[in-house]
């Protein structure tokens, strides 16, 4: 599959295909989106929120979370607020989330499968692997609880607004989770 896109790309460059997608690397918008990486909000969710190239950084991880103040998320965040200039952040889950049901238990026998060794495993479980792994089950309380550790985070200023939302997979409504 690497191959087919490495020979996509190519032709794509060469037809100077990119001209459309030229924008700066400062969101137009002044909007920051922390998202998911499920693959059927990868366009949905740009068209449905009217976005195009350039209009906002968004940021994708699996379920859309923040799991602690040094995670990658908050990482992101902060560069798009102090270096590229983003006064506003939009938290945005999705119905039928696969993180809901996300967890070790379900993960450490493909892991096995897949020739990850016991031993390994067990000192990942001493890390802390289990509630890594762990998604939510409660999909509100997970936009809230988000929200709440952006907003409050130390190095987040007061002044950037910070919402939630929940969005639907198949008509890509948005719902506002207050």
């Amino acid at each position: 599959m690497i191959d087919r896109i490495l020979e996509y790309n190519s032709q794509f460059v060469a037809e100077k295909a990119y001209e459309p997608y030229a924008a700066s690397k400062f969101p137009a918008k002044k909007l920051a989106i922390l998202s998911c990486m499920d693959t059927r909000l990868t366009e949905l969710l740009p068209k449905a929120l009217g976005l195009k190239s350039g209009d906002a950084k968004i940021i994708t991880n699996a379920g859309g979370t923040v799991l602690s103040d040094t995670d990658s998320s908050i990482r992101s965040l902060l560069v798009a607020i102090y270096e590229l200039g983003a006064e506003e952040v939009m938290v945005i889950h999705h119905t039928d989330c696969g993180a809901c049901h996300m967890s070790y238990a379900h993960f450490k026998p493909m892991m096995l499968e897949k020739g990850i060794t016991a031993e390994t495993l067990s000192a990942w479980e001493e890390r802390g692997v289990a509630a890594w792994l762990e998604g939510f089950h409660d999909t509100e309380a997970s936009v809230r609880k988000t929200v709440a550790a952006v907003k409050n985070h130390p190095l987040i200023p007061s002044s950037v607004v910070v919402r939630g939302f929940i969005m639907e997979t198949t008509t890509g409504a948005l719902t506002e989770v207050l």
